[in-house]
């Protein structure tokens, strides 16, 4: 298997959102869903990255290559930006679970390969954010008020 290396997504799509890391029938982890780009995604499982396929659920829909990506605080935290119309703010962890609910309109991330081994001989790759800056789509109170700073909220 060769050498994974990170790399960048910009202006990609995410889904299954949980950077709450809510309990839930897969897994009780913050993470969320990237889509691959047919190239980008038989590049990445080549080299042994957990490539999965979501199918079609429509007919005249296409189905979609898809990677999932951890968010951790554990060893290095990754550094989430979140754009609005006033600037852009970096999220502590607990501000995290917000992303899980906002319009998001676009989404650049670098992602982080770390090399698994198990003893039975299975090895692959699992992804971890390192770095995101994602855009929110505001409504018209939320730009109107946005000059009005919020409380800040003990941490």
């Amino acid at each position: 298997m060769a050498q994974p290396g990170r790399f960048t997504l910009l202006d990609c799509h995410i889904f299954y959102l949980n950077f709450a890391g809510r309990e839930g029938p897969y897994n009780n982890d913050r993470t969320f869903c990237v889509a691959l780009p047919d190239e980008d995604a038989e590049k990445l499982a080549a080299d042994g990255w957990n490539v999965k396929v979501r199918e079609a659920r429509e007919e005249g829909d296409e189905e979609i290559k898809y990677l999932a990506v951890k968010v951790s605080y554990e060893n290095r935290p990754p550094r989430i930006t979140m754009i609005t119309s006033t600037g852009s703010t970096l999220l502590k962890e607990s501000q995290l679970e917000m992303l899980d609910y906002a319009d998001i309109v676009k989404v650049d991330i670098v992602v982080n390969p770390y090399e698994w081994h198990m003893s039975d001989g299975k090895t692959g790759i699992k992804a971890y954010l390192k770095t995101m800056f994602i855009t929110i789509d505001e409504d018209d109170l939320e730009r109107m008020y946005a000059e009005n700073p919020p409380v800040p909220e003990d941490d």
